[in-house]
């Protein structure tokens, strides 16, 4: 179920991938928030120098493995514009965070991409369940997937 807290979060989350969508990155933003609503940490995707590793739920991942107990991360949650690819769920998995919730989901944005004729990505889109298990997985948000759509629509239509 999400929650007006949960769409407070999720907006911020696409504030970041328009920000990141600005600098000529592709366009994922992500929110670390304790289990007391607290913003720990955020970040946005930083692959347009090559590295493809620079995902923003990554980083948060590693975030949280240096700066948070095994119970804080069990009770954390990670807000992102766009649903974990595999190595981002493995790496949430990896330093046991809680519950993740995405605006929009790996299928739409392979739907979306082949649309505007994008290849698709060398690496397998998978639901974050198939990667990771006793996790908690809300999304995605209908009324946010469409702003995230938008936002890929631009990067790839400036290619």
């Amino acid at each position: 179920m999400i929650s007006d807290s949960d769409l407070k979060y999720l907006r911020r989350c696409i504030e970041l991938a328009e920000a990141a969508l600005e600098k000529g990155d592709e366009p994922f933003g992500s929110v670390l928030v304790s289990s007391n609503g607290e913003v720990l940490a955020e970040d946005h995707n930083h692959v347009a120098g090559g590295d493809h590793t620079q995902h923003p739920e990554f980083a948060l991942a590693r975030w949280a493995a240096a700066n948070m107990t095994p119970e804080e991360r069990s009770k954390a949650t990670v807000y992102t514009s766009g649903e974990h690819c595999p190595m981002c769920a493995a790496a949430h998995g990896w330093v046991g965070l809680g519950r993740i919730v995405y605006a929009s989901s790996s299928e739409q944005l392979v739907q979306w991409l082949s649309e505007m004729g994008v290849a698709p990505s060398r690496v397998r889109n998978l639901p974050i369940q198939d990667v990771i298990r006793d996790t908690t997985i809300d999304g995605p948000v209908p009324e946010l997937a469409e702003q995230v759509r938008q936002l890929h629509h631009r990067f790839h239509a400036s290619r």
